[in-house]
């Protein structure tokens, strides 16, 4: 059986591997919804980056070798909104969209100044009890136009600003 923890790399392997190639990874926007399926609210992490700035995310990470790109959303969902936040992920695993990332600002609007990186973005509701758990600060859940608004919009660094604005439009949220 392979072995899939998160240790499955060290620190300089891990280096080494994204300097020379793209690494894959999952990205979720964690919704609530109402009864007739229309995102109501919108949850975003609250986390401090490597040089102290405070920003908001959504929830994202890398897929572990020999691991399902459903099991990597799970996996990730999770650790960072906890074990008991019943996320609804979707029975097809087609993206809303696939975020290139890239250290280079400029290609796209995705910048990741550590990797070229490749994730697979969804959508996915969740229906129980919220609590950030590892390196997030906290989760505050936003209505969709609060999400959209440009001081919200503002904390969120390397695309995931226009990564929210995709699933929103993906949703009919579009405001």
């Amino acid at each position: 059986m392979t072995e899939t923890t998160p240790g499955w790399l060290t620190s300089d392997e891990l280096e080494m591997a994204r300097a020379r190639m793209p690494i894959l990874y999952v990205e979720a926007v964690p919704v609530r919804v109402d009864d007739s399926g229309e995102v109501t609210s919108i949850g975003l992490l609250l986390r401090i980056g490597p040089d102290g700035t405070v920003s908001r995310t959504l929830v994202s990470g890398r897929v572990l070798h020999h691991e399902r790109v459903r099991d990597a959303l799970l996996r990730h969902l999770e650790k960072d909104l906890g074990p008991v936040a019943l996320p609804r992920v979707p029975t097809s695993l087609q993206p809303f969209t696939v975020a290139e990332y890239f250290p280079t600002q400029g290609i796209t609007p995705y910048h990741d100044p550590r990797q070229h990186a490749v994730s697979l973005a969804y959508v996915v509701p969740v229906t129980g009890d919220c609590r950030p758990r590892q390196d997030a600060l906290d989760l505050v859940w936003f209505s969709p136009q609060e999400a959209l608004s440009p001081a919200v919009q503002s904390e969120m660094p390397g695309g995931h600003g226009v990564l929210l604005k995709q699933a929103l439009a993906h949703v009919g949220c579009v405001i």
